[in-house]
């Protein structure tokens, strides 16, 4: 890579990469260029020279694209967690389920049946769990807290979040004048937050020991903010509750009369209102009647496993975090589901001969992180399930797995299409029916 100090040029955007950025072809060469549109003509500066591209910034658009909206938050351009608030919504959608659609084509070689309309939810203060970066910056002679920035790896400088629900999205003054009162002020680098229907949590991540002084602050911080918070130490087994007597952070799923308790840690889907129409659409196209058994793979906290117990005859639920199975058995007691098991499995090497893998299953949902689920589909190809529903976080992931399962599994894939999970950033994620 060689860094560059060039004369602007003008150039026409011709396509949006997977990572948000305009695309201009300059003397062949590929030209990325941050903020940038398809179709319109712009002014660039290159800043940086590849042997198959170069990056540039936006410097003026000559002529906008009908799509191109002013972006709502004040930090759009430097910090990391948005890089689509310039493109309107709908466009968003488009570009997501192009996205989608070309890679399973491209990476799997195959074509949903039917395209499923984009499912959305709220564009704004969507987001109920992120992690925000903390650091005291001595020649600042203050502590910043927020996202990464967009092209360094620094800390943003934020004062507000749009997409972070609320009291989340203005708690970024008040943790960083928090921190920067404590003796151990530089030994804080970051803060986890989550929220629950019933409230929020804040865990930060501690080097050192806070002083007997440190945690009268912590303290009033806890009472003023009206949120929970918690210490980590160590790794993720040594977070605890700052104080004691907090009942657990939970979310409801009223549809199917459900209330799943989380630690504030714990994976759970970021947005709740697109969670409650993922799940809705998940368990209609698993469409489980009461003498079914469904095989809930990557299972978490019972997301989906308690919605389908309530409606299918039996439900296994596998997962390789032990914490989160014991929260999910828990979770299906509170419910009052005596139809549904929870095993903890290693999936990324599964073990094709334990118990639940040798069973015969008439459903399947999959879950997987962003790696996908290679690994289990024999799993899936062999337990005689007839549908299975597939939710993906990584377009490519899934449209690998798409190929795998019908070529090597004798499925076809009946549908796909884009869920609106992280509005005004290039996250993908997606649905995909199976049938065979």
């Amino acid at each position: 890579m060689k860094r560059l100090t060039t004369a602007a040029e003008e150039a026409r955007i011709v396509d949006l990469s997977h990572e948000g950025h305009g695309v201009a072809r300059l003397e062949g060469k590929a030209v990325f260029v941050a903020d940038a549109l398809p179709g319109e003509r712009v002014q660039l500066r290159r800043v940086r020279r590849h042997r198959n591209f170069d990056e540039a910034v936006l410097e003026s658009v000559l002529e906008a694209s009908p799509d191109r909206v002013d972006a709502a938050c004040p930090h759009y351009g430097t910090c990391g967690g948005c890089a689509l608030q310039h493109l309107a919504p709908a466009a968003q959608l488009a570009f997501k389920q192009a996205q989608l659609l070309e890679n399973l084509a491209r990476l799997g070689g195959v074509e949903p049946a039917r395209v499923l309309p984009p499912l959305t939810g709220p564009a704004w203060n969507y987001r109920r769990r992120a992690r925000l970066g903390i650091k005291h910056v001595t020649r600042k002679g203050r502590v910043l807290v927020g996202f990464r920035e967009r092209s360094a790896p620094y800390v943003a400088d934020l004062h507000e979040c749009r997409i972070l629900v609320p009291p989340l999205d203005r708690l970024m003054d008040p943790l960083a004048e928090l921190v920067s009162g404590l003796t151990i002020s530089s030994r804080v680098p970051q803060a986890e937050l989550a929220a629950g229907d019933d409230g929020c949590a804040v865990v930060l991540r501690v080097l050192d020991d806070p002083t007997v002084a440190d945690l009268d602050s912590l303290r009033r911080f806890e009472l003023t903010q009206g949120v929970r918070l918690y210490l980590q130490p160590g790794g993720p087994g040594s977070v605890a509750p700052l104080t004691g007597g907090h009942p657990p952070l939970r979310y409801s799923v009223e549809e199917f009369d459900l209330g799943i308790e989380f630690e504030p840690t714990d994976f759970i889907q970021v947005n709740g209102p697109l969670n409650l129409a993922m799940i809705a659409r998940a368990v209609g196209h698993l469409d489980p009647q009461p003498d079914d058994t469904v095989l809930d793979l990557f299972c978490g906290l019972g997301n989906f496993s308690l919605p389908l117990a309530r409606c299918a005859g039996q439900v296994t639920g596998v997962e390789g975090d032990a914490g989160l199975v014991a929260r999910a058995g828990k979770n299906a007691q509170r419910a009052g589901l005596e139809n549904v098991t929870f095993v903890t499995a290693d999936l990324s090497a599964a073990d094709y001969e334990a118990s639940w893998a040798r069973r015969t299953y008439s459903r399947v949902l999959l879950d997987p992180p962003r790696a996908g689920a290679r690994e289990v589909l024999p799993v899936v190809g062999r337990c005689g399930a007839n549908r299975v529903v597939y939710i993906s976080c990584h377009p490519g992931s899934l449209a690998r797995d798409a190929g795998l399962l019908v070529r090597e599994c004798g499925f076809r894939l009946a549908a796909a299409g884009v869920m609106d999970m992280f509005p005004h950033t290039t996250h993908v994620e997606a649905m995909a029916v199976f049938e065979r």
